[in-house]
């Protein structure tokens, strides 16, 4: 296996061999994975294991428009690159016209750290946690649970001479408790691990399960409801997911207008909510370039190794952009934008616990799941509550209710919401797997619309 950035040279030299294509873009990404599991009050598993992932893109120019051809290996053998590069080529050649395509970027030097070795994680970054989980192990609750550490350092080179190196440290922690019948999930994203509030974590699990000792069953309607910032986060990435500018100016998203054109300016809270992405937003730190091994309506791989900046998807409660590659964003004289792996919201002052007490009468949610698009001109989801659906009354947390299915749009969410909490990092439970950098706040919905009973348990 030989390194990161030899590859790079080794796929560039042989492209530039071939000589069929006119420009060849190369992305690796060498990635280390540790993770640690326990159930039932018990350590059970623990690993690393490390993996690379090659992608050769070409183009061929033929007039303005570049034919483009994306192949990705995760083969470390560096006697596969040769064929890899030449599939790569013969793919562009037989390509149609690519209709992101765009002029290539310029040179850059390459960053100080270029030639670097490539860093790696173990086991002994879950130290922490792990001690802190050996104590609340004799409790009477049952925990359950999974923490992962993964670097992931990407390179992008150019037959330009455009070099980028960018390392992603990403950390979670996820403890899921049990007692009798009842069942509490807490999370946390964390970047390295440094600051794992796992006393804290099974405190608050221990709380949510005392409240589950008296239940009361609901039945389906339309509820106030306290969404903590993990539930917040999960169908606000969904709403970010859907905001490419193409899709809206073609009339198939939620963000088309009626009669043409999009939603951009349009205002939906009176509530100074700011939903944005940032690769230097503090604590939440991401890749600041493009990397893209595909295209979509939201990235292009003409782009690769281009610069991202904040973008601010709805700016003070009113939609403000939609994202737009860089050919989009020329077809449709807009200013290009980009998302960055991060989502941020920013709220209010109360805390969740401000906001529970100043409640005569509502659900506060624990977290959603099995999140799924119903109809994507409106952006309705539906979904399950999941690990603690519970009542309050008078400013207090009376009992535990039944779960339900829920359907409900993002953006009338945002049109329909009455208060807004301080917003915190969290982990989103339904798309941690894709998503795990986020900040959002406390949310009241005065009418959240719970569809029917769900016999999830």
């Amino acid at each position: 296996m030989i390194g990161a950035q030899q590859v790079v040279d080794t796929v560039l030299a042989e492209a530039a061999r071939l000589g069929k294509a006119d420009e060849t873009i190369v992305t690796v990404t060498d990635r280390s994975d540790a993770s640690l599991r326990w159930a039932n009050n018990s350590m059970t598993t623990n690993g690393v294991s490390v993996q690379r992932r090659t992608t050769v893109i070409s183009v061929v120019r033929r007039g303005e428009r570049g034919h483009v051809a994306s192949l990705t290996s995760s083969e470390v053998d560096p006697s596969v690159i040769p064929g890899l590069v030449a599939a790569s080529q013969e793919a562009a050649l037989a390509a149609p016209e690519a209709r992101d395509s765009a002029p290539p970027l310029p040179a850059t030097e390459a960053a100080g750290d270029w030639d670097a070795p490539i860093p790696g994680t173990g086991i002994e970054v879950f130290g922490g946690v792990a001690e802190a989980l050996t104590r609340g192990f004799p409790r009477a609750d049952r925990l359950y649970g999974y923490a992962r550490h993964i670097l992931e350092t990407t390179f992008v080179a150019t037959s330009g001479g455009l070099r980028r190196r960018y390392t992603q440290p990403t950390g979670s922690v996820e403890i899921n408790a049990k007692r009798g019948g009842a069942s509490a999930w807490a999370g946390v994203g964390t970047p390295d691990f440094t600051n794992v509030p796992t006393d804290s974590m099974l405190e608050e699990l221990s709380t949510r399960l005392g409240w589950a000792q008296r239940t009361v069953e609901l039945p389906a309607g339309r509820y106030e409801t306290i969404l903590p910032p993990s539930a917040v986060a999960d169908l606000m990435i969904y709403l970010s997911w859907s905001m490419d500018g193409r899709g809206a100016q073609e009339g198939r998203t939620a963000f088309s207008a009626p009669g043409g054109g999009t939603r951009v300016g349009e205002t939906l809270t009176d509530l100074p909510l700011t939903l944005y992405s940032d690769p230097a937003a503090a604590g939440l730190e991401c890749t600041p370039f493009v990397a893209a091994a595909s295209s979509s309506d939201q990235a292009s791989v003409f782009d690769n190794g281009m610069d991202i900046d904040r973008v601010d998807w709805i700016r003070d409660g009113t939609i403000n952009s939609l994202a737009y590659p860089r050919a989009a964003a020329a077809e449709f004289g807009v200013p290009v934008a980009v998302a960055a792996d991060n989502h941020v919201m920013t709220g209010g002052t109360d805390s969740l616990a401000d906001m529970v007490a100043s409640t005569d009468h509502g659900l506060l949610l624990t977290t959603l799941w099995y999140i799924r698009v119903v109809d994507p001109a409106v952006l309705l989801l539906t979904g399950l509550t999941r690990d603690g659906v519970y009542l309050v009354e008078d400013g207090r947390v009376t009992g535990a209710v039944n779960n339900f299915r829920f359907n409900e749009s993002p953006l009338d969410l945002l049109r329909r919401v009455s208060q807004a909490g301080v917003s915190e990092v969290t982990l989103p439970r339904e798309w941690g797997d894709w998503a795990i950098r986020a900040a959002m706040p406390t949310l009241r919905i005065p009418d959240f619309h719970m569809s029917s009973v769900s016999q999830a348990q």
